[in-house]
């Protein structure tokens, strides 16, 4: 007789259902304290499992790709590319929150003392310590004294410095330095065996977190902002499919093959509100796609950190949100201020924790916005905080690409038979 097994869902499919169980149990158990910390653990579980691999795929993958490279002046130029790009596509994600944001005017159609605050005291305690961080202090910040320090903080810009310089280190010593490449090309060989492990894990991790965040909030703390947040969402979605699409245009990127090869890490970054969740993945996944090894190492883990695209928008559009909301008129001058400011405090405060809202906090004042008005908008942080993750996961993957066919790195005979095998 004639077996007939049962056909295996994607880990998309997986994660999908996690994320409407996650959504259906939020609201079940809706203040329930048992079950909120059940679901915080599962959670936590897999975000833990994925923090634990995600520095040994950098270190090694990054050291490994730079000592292949072994030329000082070609990781310059790529290293310039890199950050030129990266600011020029955050500078347009700033401009279309704020174009976005004086078409629609979300803030004139709330009543602000109608709405309730949320605590901010974490926020305002990590703005305060970032707040005397200066440029000097932050390209300081990024030197290591100590790489195990930095590796146990889990602080990505000085693990990215000091991998660069002792990829380059084994290099210089010729042959002697085969033996650590070996070694770390077996590391990270290991990691990505041990990430697809993990990912396993990905679906009920996804079902913990959005279900603790529904049911500690409701989903009746999106009424009262629900049009920001649609506002938003549909931002970030022209971000992704015309600007991104443009972009790919240029630098002949077939645009839709590449949202079908990361449709799954997107669905991750928004059900997790995660982006070191989907980067071992997509560390593997370019490198399948035909991007060099040393461009996807130090592209992606330098994306997470610096180009933020999603993050931009929301802060220009939450910016405008709350004067629009409090009555203040902006004039011009007064918004292309904020979009400088912006830009400064984003890679300012890179590494942060809750970046974001941090930057909020940093900017909010320039404008003559109470820092109180950001209590309003904290409990909804959490919802758009998916959506402006899945936006900085497609930014990375198309900047990948990008500086990897500027610099002639991109295998397009590997692309063809990637995608044929993807889709077959």
């Amino acid at each position: 007789m004639k077996k007939y097994r049962m056909p295996r869902l994607s880990l998309g499919w997986q994660i999908i259902i996690g994320l409407v169980l996650g959504i259906i149990f939020g609201v079940i158990f809706y203040h329930n304290k048992t079950a909120i910390t059940a679901m915080q653990n599962l959670g936590t579980i897999f975000i833990s499992l994925i923090q634990m691999i995600v520095l040994p795929i950098v270190v090694s993958c990054l050291t490994v790709g730079i000592a292949n490279m072994g030329d000082i002046h070609k990781l310059g130029r790529i290293g310039g590319k890199t950050l030129i790009y990266f600011e020029i596509m955050t500078t347009f994600a700033i401009a279309l929150g704020l174009i976005v944001g004086n078409i629609t005017h979300p803030g004139t159609f709330i009543n602000i003392h109608d709405l309730h605050g949320s605590d901010i005291s974490k926020y305002m305690a990590t703005a305060k310590s970032a707040s005397h961080t200066g440029l000097w202090d932050t390209l300081m910040g990024i030197i290591p004294t100590n790489f195990f320090a930095s590796l146990s903080a889990g602080d990505m810009m000085p693990i990215i410095f000091f991998s660069v310089f002792f990829g380059l280190g084994t290099a210089a010593i010729g042959e002697r330095g085969q033996i650590i490449i070996d070694f770390l090309q077996a590391v990270s060989e290991v990691m990505f065996k041990v990430t697809n492990w993990v990912m396993k894990f990905a679906p009920i991790g996804v079902f913990g977190l959005i279900g603790m965040t529904i049911a500690e909030m409701g989903l009746s703390a999106l009424a009262p902002l629900g049009l920001f947040v649609l506002i938003t969402y549909l931002t970030m979605a022209f971000f992704i499919v015309v600007i991104l699409g443009i972009v790919c245009k240029i630098f002949k990127i077939k645009y839709w093959p590449l949202m079908r090869v990361i449709k799954d890490e997107f669905l991750i970054a928004f059900s997790t509100a995660s982006s070191e969740a989907t980067l071992p993945r997509l560390v593997s996944k370019m490198e399948k796609y035909g991007v060099s090894q040393a461009i996807v190492s130090f592209v992606i883990p330098t994306g997470y950190t610096f180009n933020l695209d999603g993050s931009a928008i929301y802060q220009s559009l939450a910016a405008l949100f709350l004067a629009q909301a409090y009555g203040i008129h902006l004039t011009i001058t007064h918004q292309i201020t904020l979009l400088l400011v912006l830009m400064i405090t984003s890679k300012g405060m890179a590494g942060v924790p809750g970046a974001s809202f941090v930057v909020l906090l940093a900017t909010v004042s320039t404008i003559g916005v109470p820092m109180s008005g950001l209590t309003f908008i904290a409990g909804i942080d959490r919802f758009v905080d998916m959506a402006r993750t899945s936006v900085n996961v497609v930014g990375n993957s198309v900047a990948t690409i990008v500086i990897g066919k500027s610099e002639g790195e991109f295998d397009e005979e590997k692309n063809k038979q990637y995608l044929a095998d993807f889709n077959g």
